[in-house]
């Protein structure tokens, strides 16, 4: 006898299964870009509490993992400082994509909070697909949302997420005049 579930069970179910496939056989590169100690300055009055790189980046591979990510490596990089249009310096980004080649990775998952631009020149410079970690949480609250609601206000907050990334992706569809007579 077959146990019926109700439908927002089973279809969640049905959605997690090709997913997790998917998620499964992409290999992965968990990338932490961390400012080195000199760079990190903390408010006056404040006290210092800062978390070992390697706390950080297994919480980043944990993260990964809770989405079936097939993690091939992790690695972590100090910077001095964020570059506006890549996060990572020219000779950094150039070592990450010989070893994303080298390891055929299909996903970087980065341990930062990354702007549009970086994302979109990351993913033109390496060949593949880039997250940054608020992409990765809103993955992950997707796949858990388990109520109607919950989705609702997962998809919302992706949407919202994506919106500024969309911005100018459509633009070669624009007119080149504005003449209309």
């Amino acid at each position: 006898m077959t146990e019926t579930l109700p439908p927002g069970e089973a279809r969640l179910q049905a959605k997690a299964a090709p997913e997790g496939e998917i998620a499964a056989a992409t290999r992965t590169l968990v990338l932490g870009p961390y400012l080195t100690r000199a760079a990190q300055r903390t408010a006056p009055g404040q006290t210092e509490t800062v978390r070992s790189d390697e706390a950080r980046l297994d919480e980043a591979v944990g993260l990964a993992a809770a989405i079936d990510l097939d993690v091939a490596r992790a690695i972590s990089v100090h910077i001095q400082r964020p570059r506006p249009s890549t996060y990572l310096g020219k000779g950094r980004v150039e070592e990450v994509a010989g070893l994303i080649k080298a390891e055929e990775i299909g996903l970087v998952v980065m341990d930062c909070a990354l702007s549009p631009v970086q994302q979109r020149n990351l993913e033109k410079a390496w060949g593949a697909k880039v997250i940054d970690r608020t992409g990765l949480i809103l993955e992950i609250f997707g796949r858990r949302a388990s109520t109607r609601e919950g989705t609702l206000q997962v998809e919302h907050a992706h949407l919202a997420y994506q919106k500024s990334r969309l911005v100018r992706s459509w633009t070669h569809l624009e007119r080149t005049s504005r003449d209309f007579w």
